[in-house]
């Protein structure tokens, strides 16, 4: 057993045959306006970002996503764990795995936007507050299309969408 599994659950890469259950466990969190919601293709046309956590029947019980932004930074997302597995290392777990895929892939930074303070802060992230880019790598990022990089950059534009989100950066 790898460090990234725990009692009873074992992190693995996603499969194509995953996203159905990968929805059903963010839905609860969309719901709640804790995630944003994303259309079925989206899912699928980043299954390969996806790491998921399985119990000893096979059971999806989490799934957490690392995106990459730029050469030495990445970004968390659609971290979820099924609610009877809270507080059991599944998140954990799960972020360990994808800031082990981050170093993997040669980046230093990791960029959360989530309610879970606590959550990352624990495992060390810390609040970007005002702060941002320096202003070349500015003038790159925001040639992107992507809601998570314009999240990052603090742009006007996905302010309705980000639901009072804490931007949060790690350094690995």
């Amino acid at each position: 057993m790898s460090g990234e599994n725990g009692p009873g659950f074992s992190i693995r890469r996603a499969r194509t045959g995953d996203v159905k259950r990968i929805q059903e466990l963010v839905e609860p969190l969309v719901q709640r306006r804790i995630l944003l919601g994303k259309e079925t293709v989206t899912f699928y046309e980043s299954v390969q970002e996806f790491r998921v956590a399985e119990d000893a029947d096979g059971r999806l019980i989490g799934c957490g996503a690392l995106h990459v932004m730029w050469s030495d930074l990445g970004e968390v997302r659609t971290l979820a764990v099924a609610d009877e597995w809270l507080g059991r290392g599944v998140g954990r777990a799960l972020l360990s795995r994808l800031e082990s895929d981050a170093r993997e892939l040669g980046l230093d930074r990791l960029f959360c936007l989530t309610f879970e303070v606590d959550f990352f802060g624990r495992n060390g992230f810390e609040d970007m507050g005002e702060s941002t880019v320096d202003p070349q790598l500015y003038a790159e990022l925001v040639r992107s299309n992507d809601e998570g990089v314009a999240e990052f950059l603090d742009l006007a534009r996905v302010k309705p969408n980000t639901l009072g989100n804490t931007r949060m950066l790690k350094r690995l």
